[in-house]
């Protein structure tokens, strides 16, 4: 990953390298590997995660619809 400081701009920089970082998920990474995590907690972990997004999608889907039908 590069980063290129243009004009001195040395706090721009660093906020588009935090915003790549966090586009990428390497910080949650990271924070994921601090200690270790036994199989079993990491799949439910992992299931709660996935229900999660299920039910945000769900919730944005509605949303959706009910936002494009005129009242």
């Amino acid at each position: 990953m590069e980063i290129k400081v243009i004009g001195n701009d040395v706090e721009g920089a660093i906020k588009l390298l935090k915003r790549k970082i966090q586009r990428d998920g390497l910080l949650r990474d990271l924070k994921e590997r601090r200690f270790y995590e036994k199989p079993s907690v990491k799949t439910k972990r992992k299931q709660r995660e996935a229900q999660k997004r299920k039910r945000k999608s769900i919730r944005m889907r509605s949303q959706s619809r009910s936002a494009g039908k005129p009242s």
